[in-house]
């Protein structure tokens, strides 16, 4: 704590804090009796379940990030920590790979923390038309190899960042949710209703959104959000669903998707870059996010460039309330409630269509 500069009384309300504390187990077995273990001291560590716990424990590992920057990467969240390390050439990345897991083993050991290796995972993000290479990393008794994929905070992540098997758990889920919307319909309101499947449906389609639901594979679980809808509602499985959206206030899939990547890009300005910050012509599209220049499919799928497109697209009377972001939002919203969009292409088409509406327009 002195180190950054906590010193005096403060320094001394912490210590106090951690100082003399002491831990022990409790538990119930079958009868029930209550059993528990002798108190022990504690001597590293912080209390668990407190709520300076995260705060100090994330002091404490502040500085792992210096040890590793030169070669990697670093983002640490809460006690989950993600090294992205970049290269080209296989054989330096393979070296560069066990010196940042050597510089990670003598960090944990100088600060007396230990590694979980069967939580610690190697990937390596491919294109298509890219071969994994076979690469062995050597941790504190341990050898990891290549996964294909991981889960990192409620995510799973593929390394061809498809979003395929978040969408398979997730469809699963919804499945789930679909039977259960079935059996309990004949008991419940459609109010009750329409709120188990915004709760169950939206907040599930939710997690990584933004991130996979430019893939093709999302589709799988518009099916199952429209078929939820039928079931609340009794029409028939051959019904369109879109005024039943608006009836029910429910954004689609692909409205869901369009909704969060623009205020995400609302919300994060500064990653992405305007036609005027890029040329001084003075052109109509001076105020438009410029698209970076990409001919990867993988990176036009990805949040820079799909919500560049998508802003650009979006209507100006909604563009100049960037400044107030609920309001944004609440516009936003109330504008895809009013269109459904079934899908990207859907939403480009309406603001083509606006275009021309208005060309005509002046001609006349």
């Amino acid at each position: 704590m002195k180190f950054y500069g906590i010193s005096g009384i403060a320094n001394k309300l912490m210590r106090s804090y951690l100082e003399n504390r002491y831990e022990r187990i409790s538990m119930k077995d079958s009868k029930p009796n209550k059993l528990s273990s002798k108190w022990v001291r504690v001597k590293h560590g912080v209390p668990q379940g407190s709520v300076l716990g995260p705060l100090r424990f994330l002091i404490y590992i502040n500085d792992l990030s210096l040890s590793i920057s030169k070669l990697a990467n670093p983002i640490l969240f809460a006690y989950d920590t993600s090294i992205i390390i970049l290269n080209t050439n296989p054989e330096e990345l393979k070296n560069n790979v066990n010196s940042v897991m050597t510089e990670i083993a003598n960090w944990f050991q100088s600060n007396l923390v230990s590694l979980n290796c069967n939580k610690t995972h190697f990937m390596q993000f491919l294109t298509k038309k890219q071969s994994e290479r076979k690469i062995q990393i050597i941790v504190p008794n341990s050898i990891k190899t290549n996964i294909s994929s991981t889960k990192l905070l409620g995510l799973i992540i593929d390394n061809t960042l498809s979003g395929k098997e978040h969408i398979a758990a997730l469809t699963s889920k919804l499945n789930k949710v679909c039977y259960a919307t079935r059996a309990i319909k004949t008991f419940m309101y459609v109010d009750i209703l329409r709120i188990n499947l915004f709760f169950s449906c939206t907040f599930s389609c939710v997690s990584g959104i933004i991130f996979g639901g430019n893939s093709h594979h999302s589709n799988r679980t518009f099916k199952i959000q429209k078929r939820i809808i039928r079931i609340i509602t009794n029409t028939g499985s051959c019904d369109s669903c879109h005024q039943l959206f608006k009836q029910l206030q429910i954004l689609s899939l692909p409205s869901q998707y369009i909704f969060l990547l623009l205020v995400f890009v609302n919300k994060n300005r500064a990653l992405f870059q305007s036609s005027l910050e890029i040329h001084d012509l003075n052109t109509c599209f001076n105020y438009n996010l410029h698209l970076p220049s990409t001919n990867l499919t993988i990176v036009q799928k990805g949040v820079l460039y799909s919500g560049s497109k998508i802003y650009n697209h979006l209507q100006s009377n909604i563009k100049v309330l960037s400044n107030d972001a609920k309001c944004f939002k609440s516009t936003l919203k109330s504008y895809l409630i009013e269109h459904i969009f079934y899908s990207r292409n859907e939403f480009y088409q309406s603001a083509f269509q606006r275009s021309w509406f208005f060309v005509f327009y002046l001609i006349i």
